[in-house]
C-alpha cells in the first residue's frame, strides 16, 4: 500500500508517499481500498507537532476514508466484502488501503460518490454534535457560523437551514456568492467589516442563539459577547494557534494568553444566562454507538437531499503537501480531499 507520511513537524514539505505492506484486518474489522480520503485543520496541527492526540512522529493522520470493502477479518460477515462504504478512522487514513472497526464503517448510498462520502464523517459529524445534539437549535433561532466556508461551515448551514434557522456566515468576500446558494442568510468579511455591529444590526441588537467558532484565542470573547439571553458558544478549533507553515510557540503562547478563561467561570455564565462548550470529534472513540446513531441521521437527511458535501479540491497524494498547503491558505470553499 502507498502511505502519506508527517515524516517530522514541519512544513508542507515534511509529507512524504511510503510504501507498506497491505494491512490484514483484524477480528471485528474491515479492510477497504481507498478512493479517498479527507483533509482537516487538525492534520496541518498534527503536521506542525501540536496536535495533543498525535500518537507521536513519523505519523499517518487522516480521520475519514471512502472507498471498497475487499477483506474482512474474524467474526465480521463476508457481506462486506465489495461494498462501497466510507469510515471513520483513528489515525491512518492517507492510506490506499485502511483497516477500520465494522461499527465505524457505513455503507454507502448507490447516488454517493466516493469524494463526497469521504467529507461525510468528520465535518458532517461534528456540526452534527455543534449544532444539534450540543447546540441544541431549534426553528427561528439564529446562528453565527465563523469559517463558513470551511467544511465544518458548509455542513453546519446545510444542517442549520435543515432545522429551520437562520445563518449569518463569517467569510472572505470572494466566497459569498456561493455561499448564499448553498443557504447562508447573511455574511460578514471581518476583514472589511465589523462583525460584531453587523450581528447587532441584523438581529435587532439581540444576538444570536448558537455561535460556532474554530479559531481560539480573543475570537472566543467575541463570540461570547454576541450570544443572546440563553445563548451557546460551541468552540470546536484552534485555528489562531497557526500562524505560517512553521510551528510558532510565541504566536501559541499569545493565543493561549488571549483564551478568555474568566468569562466561562461559572458565576459569569449563570449570571449572562449563556453557555459555553467544546466539541472534539477525535475525543470521541469511545462512544462509536452514539457516533453511528448521528452518522445514519446524516444518511437520512442526504436521502432526503438535505445535505451534500461540497467538494472543493482533490489532490493526490504525491500532491498533498499542496493539499496542505491549500487548506492552511484558507483557499478551500468546502471540502479538501486526497485521492491515491
Amino acid at each position: 500500500m502507498r502511505q502519506v507520511w508527517i515524516t517530522k513537524a514541519g512544513r508542507p514539505e515534511v509529507l512524504r508517499v511510503k510504501e507498506a505492506p497491505d494491512p490484514e484486518p483484524k477480528a471485528g474489522e474491515v479492510r477497504i481500498r481507498v478512493e479517498a480520503s479527507g483533509v482537516n485543520f487538525a492534520d496541518i496541527l498534527a503536521r506542525l507537532g501540536i496536535y495533543p492526540d498525535l500518537p507521536g512522529l513519523p505519523a499517518v493522520v487522516g480521520y475519514e476514508v471512502a472507498g471498497r470493502v475487499d477483506a474482512v477479518g474474524a467474526g465480521v460477515d463476508q457481506g462486506w466484502i465489495g461494498r462501497d462504504v466510507f469510515a471513520a478512522t483513528r489515525f491512518g487514513g492517507y492510506s490506499d488501503v485502511v483497516c477500520a472497526p465494522e461499527d465505524q464503517v457505513f455503507i454507502r448510498p448507490a447516488d454517493m460518490s466516493a469524494e463526497e462520502s469521504a467529507a461525510l464523517p468528520v465535518n458532517y459529524l461534528t456540526a452534527w454534535q455543534l449544532v444539534v445534539v450540543m447546540g441544541a437549535l431549534k426553528p427561528g433561532e439564529t446562528v453565527l457560523v465563523h469559517s463558513a466556508g470551511g467544511g465544518v461551515g458548509v455542513a453546519a448551514t446545510q444542517i442549520v437551514k435543515h432545522i429551520g434557522a437562520r445563518v449569518i456566515g463569517v467569510a472572505s468576500q470572494w466566497k459569498h456568492a456561493e455561499l448564499e446558494k448553498l443557504g447562508a442568510d447573511h455574511l460578514v468579511d471581518m476583514r472589511r467589516e465589523d462583525l460584531q455591529k453587523r450581528v447587532m444590526d441584523i438581529t435587532g441588537g439581540r444576538g444570536v442563539e448558537l455561535v460556532l467558532d474554530p479559531n481560539a484565542g480573543p475570537s472566543f470573547r467575541k463570540s461570547f459577547q454576541m450570544l443572546a439571553p440563553t445563548g451557546r458558544l460551541g468552540m470546536f478549533g484552534v485555528s489562531s494557534f497557526v500562524n505560517g507553515k512553521e510551528r510558532d510557540l510565541l504566536n501559541l503562547l499569545r493565543a493561549l494568553i488571549g483564551t478568555p478563561l474568566f468569562q466561562f467561570m461559572p458565576m459569569t455564565l449563570i449570571n449572562a444566562n449563556k453557555g459555553a462548550f467544546g466539541v472534539n470529534l477525535g475525543r470521541m472513540w469511545g462512544e462509536t454507538d452514539r457516533m453511528r446513531g448521528w452518522g445514519m441521521e446524516l444518511l437520512a437527511l442526504w436521502e432526503k437531499g438535505a445535505i451534500r458535501p461540497r467538494i472543493d479540491r482533490v489532490f493526490s497524494f504525491d500532491d498533498a503537501a499542496a493539499a496542505h498547503d491549500y487548506l492552511q491558505d484558507r483557499k478551500n470553499l468546502g471540502k479538501v480531499l486526497l485521492k491515491p
